[in-house]
C-alpha cells in the first residue's frame, strides 16, 4: 500500500513495477520529502508573528520573530481578511544593513567605535498606537553584537490612504559611531516588469515627466544641492508594475520624501528580478558622527499603493496634504497682484500706491510687494547688493512699509511682503559685520549665484538672525498678512565655519534642521500669516517644508503653455489649492511667446489665481475681461482648491489637454480644456468625465467666455445630462485654434 500526501488516503501499489524501477521509488520519496518541507515552511514558526500596517486601501506586512531578521512579506492593496497576511510566504529583508550576507544596496551602514563596518539588525519588539485617523506602528530592532537600536515608524493615515515611514537610530557606544547610509524607508516589490516615472527639470522648466523601464542594476535619482534641492529633480516617483503607468488602471506604488535638503531615491532590480526601493537623505559627503545616547531621526517618506492607476494616487496625496501636509489646508487661498514683472527693482511709493489701487479695483484680495524694498548703504536696486540688510529703503519708501500696509487696508485689500532671509549679498552691511556667517570653503574663492551667498543655519546665532528678519518686519509693520519666502540659490563650495573640523560633513543635514528650527519659531508666533514658499520656482517643493506654508511658487516661468506641463507634473503630488499660478504680460518675459489673455487666465484659474500683468498696461477691453475673470474664479475657487482632481487628456499624449475638479459631495465640477496646437479639421476628442455621481443630473455652463470668439461649445450650453452619460459618452465639442481654451461648470440639479 502507498500513502497519498495529496488526498490523505491509502492506495494500492503495483510492487512489481516499483521493484523493477528503483529510480521511480527514489523520485516518490524525494517528492514526499519536499512536500513535507513545504508544509513545514507554511506553518507558523514558534514565536513568529505578523505585523500589518493598513490604511483604507493600502497594506504593508512583515514577519517578525525574536532574535531574527524582520522580513517584509506583503505590499499592495489591503486584504479583506487581516488573518490572510499570515499566509504570505515571500520574504525580503525589511531594512538591510551593510555587512553580513547582504550584497545589495543597504538601508543602513554604520561604522562602530572599534572599526567594525558591519551591522546586523534583528527583531526585538513592536507597538501600535492609534490617535484619531492615524495608526502608528513602531518596530524595534537591535544589533545582537553592539548596543545599537533602530526604530522603524509607520504612520498609517486611514482616510487619505497614505503611509509615512521614517527611522530612528540610537546607541550606547562610548566613543560614538559614524553613519554612512541612513534610509528613511526600504520597500521591495516583486513583479515581471517595473516602469519608473521621475520628475525632473531646471529653472523655468520644473516637474517634467519621464518614464522608463527599470532593468537589472541600480537607478539613482538624487540631489546634492543642500538648499533649493529640487531644482534639477524632485524627490517623488511613480512606480508602475508590469506596464506603463496609466491614469485609471494598473498597479502603482507612489512615493515622495518630506525633506528640503539633499536627498536620494534608489531603485535596484536584483538578479532575481525583485525591485528594492530606498529613499531618504542623501549620504553623499554627509557621513554623520552620532554621539552616545543621541537620537538620529530621518525625514519621512510618504507612499501609497494603488490598483486603479495614478489618478487614485493623486487624490490620496491631495487629501493627505490638505489635512496634514500643508499649513491650514482647509483655508481658502487669496488672489493677489504682484508688482515684480511690472517694476522689478524700479519703483517708489507713488508707483506702488497706484498698483495697490489697481489691485483693489480689479477685485484682488491682496497686493504683494516683491524684491527691492530694502537696503540703504547698499540700496537694493538690483540683485547685486543689499541682500541681508532688511531695513526699508528711505529713498524709495520714505514713509516706510507701514504707509503701504495702511494704503492697502484703506482700499479694502491686504498687504504682503517678499523676504529672502536665508541669503546675503557679499556687498551688504551684514556681510561686512559677519563674513563668518556664510557658507563657503576656507582658502577658496567665493562662489556666488545670483550674486548672493547662503547664511549658515547650522549656527544658532544665524538662526536667531533669520528669525529676527521675519519678526522685526512683522513687528515694525503691523497688518502684514502675507510673506513670500524666497530662496534663489543652492550650495556650492559648501562648508560651515561654525561646525567643528570633525563634523564638517554634517552641513547638509544640520542646515536643514536649522531651517526647521527657524520655521517652527515663525509659525509659533505667526500662525495665521499666509506664507508662500518660493525658490525661484520649484527648487524647494516638498512636504517637509510645506507644513509651514500655505502655498508655493512652482516656476518663474509664467508662460501659460509651459505652465500646463509644469502644473500637470506638479499636481500628481501637490494639490492645486497650494499651487500659485499667475497671469503675466505678453510677450512673456522668459519665453517671449504671445498667448491670448483668456488662455492665460484659464490656465491660472486651474490652480491658485494671481496676476503679475499690471492693469495700467492693459487696454480697457482686456482690463474688463480680467475683472470678469477674477469674479468667475471666485465662483469656482472652492471647487478647484478643495475638489478632487481628475486628469482627462495628457499634454504629453495629445494636442488637447483637459482636467477637472469635483467637489466631495459631487454637486459641482469644473472642466478645463486647452488646445495646444492648431488643427485644420478640428480636435474632436471626447472628454469622458470622471468622479461624478452617475445618478445625478448636471447642467453645463461655459464660464470665462471671450465674447469676441465663436464658441463651438454653444450647443451644449445650458443642457443637462446625467453623470452616467457624461462618464460614458462624455462631452463632445470641437476645438480648432491654437491656444483655444474652455472652462465648463457643472452643477447638479
Amino acid at each position: 500500500m502507498n500513502y497519498c500526501l495529496l488526498c490523505d488516503t491509502v492506495k494500492p501499489t503495483n510492487f512489481a513495477i516499483l521493484n523493477n524501477n528503483t529510480k521511480t521509488m527514489r523520485i516518490i520519496r524525494l517528492f514526499s520529502l519536499f512536500f513535507l518541507l513545504a508544509i513545514l515552511a507554511l506553518a507558523p514558526a514558534s514565536g513568529q508573528q505578523t505585523i500589518v500596517i493598513e490604511t483604507s486601501g493600502t497594506a504593508l506586512a512583515f514577519k517578525a520573530e525574536q532574535g531574527k531578521k524582520l522580513v517584509q512579506t506583503y505590499i499592495g492593496e489591503r486584504l479583506m481578511s487581516k488573518a490572510e497576511y499570515e499566509s504570505a510566504v515571500a520574504g525580503f529583508d525589511a531594512f538591510p544593513t551593510f555587512g553580513g550576507k547582504a550584497i545589495g544596496e543597504a538601508a543602513l551602514r554604520v561604522v562602530h567605535q572599534d572599526g567594525n563596518t558591519s551591522s546586523e539588525l534583528v527583531y526585538d519588539s513592536h507597538s501600535v498606537k492609534t490617535e484619531g485617523d492615524i495608526v502608528t506602528t513602531q518596530i524595534n530592532l537591535l544589533d545582537p553584537a553592539y548596543p545599537v537600536q533602530v526604530r522603524l515608524f509607520f504612520k498609517a493615515y486611514q482616510k487619505s490612504d497614505v503611509i509615512e515611514q521614517y527611522m530612528e537610530i540610537e546607541h550606547a557606544e562610548k566613543k560614538g559611531v559614524t553613519l554612512y547610509d541612513f534610509a528613511s524607508s526600504y520597500l521591495t516589490l516583486s513583479a515581471q516588469k517595473y516602469f519608473l516615472t521621475e520628475f525632473h527639470g531646471d529653472w523655468a522648466q520644473e516637474m517634467q515627466m519621464q518614464e522608463q523601464e527599470l532593468i537589472y542594476g541600480t537607478k539613482k535619482i538624487e540631489s546634492r544641492l543642500g538648499v533649493r534641492s529640487n531644482q534639477y529633480a524632485h524627490a517623488c516617483f511613480l512606480l508602475s508594475e508590469n506596464g506603463k503607468a496609466a491614469e485609471q488602471s494598473g498597479n502603482v506604488l507612489a512615493g515622495q520624501l518630506e525633506w528640503p535638503g539633499s536627498w536620494e531615491l534608489r531603485f535596484e532590480v536584483d538578479q532575481l528580478g525583485d525591485l528594492h526601493i530606498a529613499g531618504g537623505m542623501n549620504p553623499y559627503a554627509s557621513h554623520y558622527k552620532l554621539p552616545q545616547k543621541t537620537v538620529f531621526k530621518t525625514p519621512q517618506m510618504l507612499f501609497t499603493y494603488s490598483t486603479s492607476g495614478t489618478g487614485t494616487v493623486t487624490r490620496r496625496f491631495h487629501r493627505w496634504a490638505k489635512e496634514y501636509g500643508i499649513h491650514m489646508g482647509d483655508r481658502t487661498r487669496m488672489t493677489l497682484l504682484n508688482n515684480w514683472e511690472a517694476t522689478y527693482f524700479k519703483f517708489d511709493e507713488e508707483v506702488l500706491k497706484r498698483i495697490i489701487s489697481d489691485a483693489a479695483d480689479m477685485g484682488f484680495e491682496l497686493f504683494l510687494l516683491d524684491d527691492g524694498w530694502f537696503g540703504n548703504k547698499y540700496p537694493r536696486n538690483s540683485d547685486h547688493q543689499g541682500l541681508g540688510d532688511w531695513e526699508t529703503n528711505h529713498e524709495k519708501l520714505p514713509n516706510g512699509l507701514g504707509c503701504l500696509v495702511k494704503e492697502a487696508n484703506d482700499k479694502g485689500i491686504q498687504f504682503g511682503i517678499w523676504l529672502e532671509p536665508e541669503m546675503i549679498n557679499p556687498k551688504s552691511e551684514l556681510y561686512e559685520k559677519h563674513p563668518d556667517w556664510v557658507i563657503t570653503q576656507p582658502n577658496r574663492e567665493i562662489d556666488t549665484q545670483r550674486h548672493q551667498m547662503i547664511l549658515d543655519l547650522c549656527n544658532p546665532k544665524v538662526q536667531d538672525y533669520v528669525f529676527s528678519v521675519v519678526d522685526q518686519t512683522m513687528q515694525q509693520n503691523p497688518g502684514i498678512a502675507y510673506i513670500k519666502w524666497d530662496c534663489n540659490r543652492f550650495m556650492t563650495n559648501a562648508a560651515s565655519a561654525y561646525l567643528k573640523p570633525e563634523l564638517k560633513s554634517h552641513l547638509f543635514i544640520e542646515y536643514t534642521r536649522g531651517l526647521y528650527n527657524v520655521l517652527d519659531r515663525v509659525r509659533e508666533k505667526y500662525p495665521d500669516t499666509h506664507m508662500m514658499l518660493c525658490s525661484g520656482g520649484g527648487g524647494r517643493i516638498d512636504y517637509g517644508t510645506l507644513r509651514y506654508f500655505d502655498e508655493f511658487w512652482i516656476s518663474d516661468n509664467t508662460d501659460a503653455l509651459d505652465r500646463i506641463f509644469i502644473q500637470w507634473g506638479t499636481t500628481y503630488f501637490f494639490p492645486a489649492m497650494a499651487l500659485a499660478s499667475h497671469v503675466s504680460v505678453v510677450p512673456n518675459h522668459i519665453t517671449k511667446r504671445i498667448i491670448p489673455l483668456k488662455f492665460r487666465f484659464d490656465v491660472a484659474m486651474s490652480a491658485k489665481l494671481g496676476m503679475d500683468l499690471q492693469p495700467k498696461d492693459m487696454t480697457a477691453e482686456d482690463k474688463q475681461f480680467a475683472k470678469n475673470a477674477i469674479q468667475e474664479y471666485y465662483g469656482i475657487r472652492d471647487i478647484v482648491q478643495q475638489g478632487d482632481l481628475y486628469r482627462l487628456l495628457s499634454p504629453y499624449e495629445s494636442r488637447r489637454t483637459a482636467m477637472m475638479y469635483v467637489t466631495e459631495n459631487k454637486q459641482k465640477a469644473v472642466v478645463f480644456s486647452y488646445l495646444l496646437k492648431k488643427t485644420i479639421n478640428g480636435e474632436k476628442t471626447s472628454l469622458v468625465l470622471q468622479g461624478l455621481d452617475p445618478h445625478k443630473n448636471y447642467t453645463l455652463h461655459e464660464i470665462n467666455k471671450d465674447t469676441k470668439q465663436y464658441s463651438w461649445f454653444s450647443p451644449l450650453e445650458g443642457k443637462t445630462f446625467s453623470g452616467d452619460y457624461l462618464m460614458k459618452y462624455g462631452l463632445r465639442f470641437t476645438m480648432y485654434n491654437e491656444f483655444d481654451s474652455k472652462v465648463i461648470l457643472l452643477e447638479a440639479n
